[in-house]
């Protein structure tokens, strides 16, 4: 259920008194990424992000963001049409949405097992079952030579700003500490593992809890089957090596990405 023609500025002001929030899309699939790779799930796609990777595969919710403002009961009525216990919050970023929290209190409430997908540099207080935290690398900042394949004018300002805040250790160890987590990495080559090896590292000595080999995943970058074809063996041949775990994307191999997929 995509709410795109409903759209307007994340600036705009909600025409609900009791808390909203930017939804992009809410539909009903597979989970295709991380631990809970194929269970069917329900995604509440916030709009909205304060990063701009180049290759992000929702860039409707952050480079060219549309949306149209829900209140929080029509999201959970919205929800409550699909036959699913899995509730996956994501974007954009949905945890710059601070009635994120609400919506979470309410799906916790009514017994769904929640995740919420992060870019891991803000930190919220909620009922989460399970944080799945994906920290940009360095490859992931946007230039000139490396723009989004969806938009992006504005790329030399994010290209600072991205770069500037894509990592801040404080908010990764409060999440690994207040959440069961995974931490998810978008491969594109062996300097990305290398790099993810180097903030796993920094992490475990920031975190008071452990963070196994185990919670680490390793994802092929890539928005359609062709691009995966390119990366999956590389990504595979690299988790074998480094001894982390590989993550499929189910939903491109399956759908190409679509929307509401």
């Amino acid at each position: 259920m995509s709410v795109n023609s409903d759209a307007n500025s994340l600036d705009s002001q909600p025409q609900h008194d009791d808390g909203a929030l930017p939804i992009n899309e809410i539909f009903h699939s597979l989970q295709g990424e991380g631990k809970l790779a194929g269970i069917p799930s329900t995604f509440v796609r916030t709009s909205g992000c304060n990063l701009r990777c180049w290759f992000c595969d929702s860039y409707h919710t952050s480079w060219e963001p549309t949306h149209g403002w829900l209140n929080l009961d029509e999201v959970v009525s919205k929800v409550e049409n699909f036959a699913s216990n899995h509730v996956v919050v994501t974007g954009g970023e949905p945890m710059i949405h601070e009635n994120v929290t609400v919506l979470l209190s309410e799906l916790r409430n009514r017994g769904y097992h929640t995740t919420v997908e992060t870019n891991g540099t803000v930190y919220l207080d909620a009922p989460i079952n399970l944080v799945s935290i994906s920290p940009k690398l360095s490859s992931s900042t946007p230039t000139k030579g490396r723009p989004p394949a969806g938009g992006g004018a504005d790329v030399g300002v994010w290209e600072y700003q991205h770069e500037e805040t894509r990592l801040d250790y404080d908010v990764l160890g409060s999440l690994v500490e207040s959440y069961d987590f995974q931490l998810k990495f978008v491969v594109t080559n062996e300097a990305d593992v290398k790099e993810a090896q180097t903030l796993v590292g920094e992490l475990r000595g920031v975190s008071s809890v452990p963070v196994r080999n185990e919670d680490v995943l390793l994802m092929p970058e890539g928005m359609t089957r062709e691009r995966l074809a390119e990366t999956r063996g590389l990504t595979a041949k690299l988790a074998l090596e480094y001894g982390y775990r590989y993550t499929p994307r189910l939903h491109v191999d399956l759908w190409d990405d679509a929307p509401g997929t």
